[in-house]
């Protein structure tokens, strides 16, 4: 009997380390396995964690080395401790997926001073921070730049503050690099058009990221430069002539793309308001589209802020439409993905009789909006009447077959994207919501395959409540939001306690019985 439980229990030590072999032996297949096979799992919305299909293909794809440096101090302040490993991430996304295309190298300047004079030379800046040590503030300096290198050509990314729109920077940076042919953007600088260094300073550096961007004075060009993928014409306050209407429609007919944010209703400092004479309507009409010279109040609105005398207040402003999830176009690769976008002073367009073309809304108000033609009274504190509830359309697309209003000239496959209104892309109103990431994809879909507007939506910044919800249901949900876990974990403790004493009582119960 001795002999044969020492042969069981030798059988069972046998077995059970023959069981632990082999589970190491999966582990170590595993651990192997998973740094051959690169893959991330991510359960966000947008999934804002992972690399998008466009950057995967593209990278995989690449032709030649691409270099990006990450000159990261590694002595930062703590609240860039969490930023420097989800760079570290993303860029780590880029390695994999481009099978050893991307070389990416994390550099720390510190005592360097011939590569910090190299990089103040190439445009990233040495940073600095204030931080709390021994119980008072010092000065402590630092990188948070990236450049990207393909061939000869190089990219600068001066300072990376956060990685919302990280992968779009990249991916735009790296494609520019890699293309042979950079697209070609004009503005129009005439015509009383918006400063681009005082004005919409913030949207010119954006297009200058991915665009060859040409400055474009109607009064001296005698045509427009067929090469050119988009003319852009943002809040023009003076009458064009009708020598400057037929160069646009000549580019039009000759196939360009044609942007225009212009305003129905010119708006001064004072809030002093009048009918705009630059009347882009003779040409647009033809095309399908006409601007109407009001403006349109909305009970979806954004916060402005006032200052009456030495008081500022800040208020919902009913000429700031603000537009929420349901008034996108959910067909429209440029609208899809967006939440929230704020239009100061907008005016509402419609489509016109006869054309030929497609006339596609992009931006509605709510179906509570109003709108004034004369007597604008802007006042922030007046009592506002909404005496004709309706909705607007606030942006549109016309594509299709157009017809010059100037010749007997037509185009077959036109794009022209209208917005009526061109204050929300100034620098003071561009970080709202997402009016910069609109401003973007308009462009991009004119100008692009429209590929890189399914990265920019992973950077969406505001979900807020939709403005058809009553005022005491947002107070409850706000409420809600805040305490309800912890009215949830208090009940179900109270639920626990109350069970437990039942069955308590029940047992007691049963003993005295017996």
């Amino acid at each position: 009997m001795k002999i044969l439980n020492k042969f069981k229990k030798f059988k069972n030590e046998a077995s059970l380390g023959m069981v632990i072999s082999i589970v190491i032996g999966i582990l170590v297949m595993v651990n192997f396995f998973s740094y051959q096979i690169f893959y991330r799992f991510d359960l966000t919305k947008n999934e804002d964690y992972s690399l998008s299909n466009v950057t995967k293909s593209l990278v995989k794809n690449l032709d030649d080395i691409v270099s990006i440096k990450a000159y990261f101090s590694k002595e930062l302040p703590n609240q860039y401790l969490n930023l420097n490993q989800e760079v570290a991430d993303i860029l780590d996304g880029y390695q994999n997926y481009s099978k050893g295309k991307i070389k990416v190298e994390f550099i720390d300047p510190k005592d360097d001073k011939d590569l910090k004079q190299a990089l103040q030379q190439k445009g990233i800046p040495e940073l600095q921070f204030n931080v709390m040590e021994k119980d008072k503030f010092q000065v402590v300096n630092g990188y948070l730049g990236l450049e990207i290198q393909h061939a000869d050509k190089v990219e600068i990314i001066p300072v990376v503050e956060n990685t919302n729109n990280l992968e779009y920077t990249i991916t735009s940076n790296i494609k520019k690099l890699t293309a042979k042919i950079t697209p070609i953007v004009g503005i129009v600088t005439s015509n009383g058009t918006l400063s681009l260094e005082n004005e919409i300073n913030k949207a010119y550096g954006g297009l200058q990221e991915l665009y060859e961007v040409r400055l474009i004075d109607l009064s001296k060009e005698k045509s427009l430069d067929k090469n050119m993928k988009t003319l852009v014409i943002a809040g023009p306050k003076e009458k064009f002539s009708e020598d400057d209407l037929k160069k646009i429609d000549e580019f039009v007919m000759n196939g360009g793309s044609l942007l225009v944010m212009a305003d129905g209703v010119k708006v001064e400092s004072n809030l002093t308001a009048e009918k705009n004479e630059a009347d882009l309507n003779k040409l647009l009409n033809s095309y399908g589209v006409k601007f109407n010279d009001n403006l349109v109040l909305d009970v979806s609105s954004g916060i402005a802020s006032f200052n009456q005398g030495f008081i500022t207040f800040n208020i919902n402003y009913p000429f700031w439409p603000k537009v929420l999830k349901g008034g996108f176009n959910q067909e429209n690769v440029a609208t899809a993905k967006l939440e929230s976008l704020t239009l100061p002073w907008a005016s509402s367009i419609e489509k016109t009789e006869g054309a030929a073309s497609r006339y596609t809304a992009l931006l509605k108000s709510t179906n509570k909006a109003w709108v004034v033609k004369d007597s604008f009274n802007l006042n922030p504190q007046q009592n506002y009447e909404n005496k004709s509830a309706n909705q607007y359309d606030l942006a549109a697309s016309i594509e299709g077959k157009l017809k010059s209003p100037f010749s007997n000239k037509t185009v077959e496959n036109s794009r022209i994207i209208v917005v009526a209104d061109s204050d929300f892309l100034r620098d003071n109103f561009l970080t709202m919501g997402d009016n910069m990431s609109f401003f973007q994809n308009l462009v991009d879909s004119l100008s692009l395959d429209q590929d890189l507007i399914s990265i920019r939506a992973k950077g969406v910044s505001s979900h807020p409540l939709t403005a058809e919800l009553v005022e005491n249901k947002k107070q409850l949900l706000r409420y809600l939001n805040v305490f309800g876990l912890t009215i949830a974990m208090v009940g179900f403790g109270l639920f626990r306690y109350s069970a437990r004493r039942k069955k308590s009582h029940k047992k007691n119960d049963h003993n005295e019985n017996h």
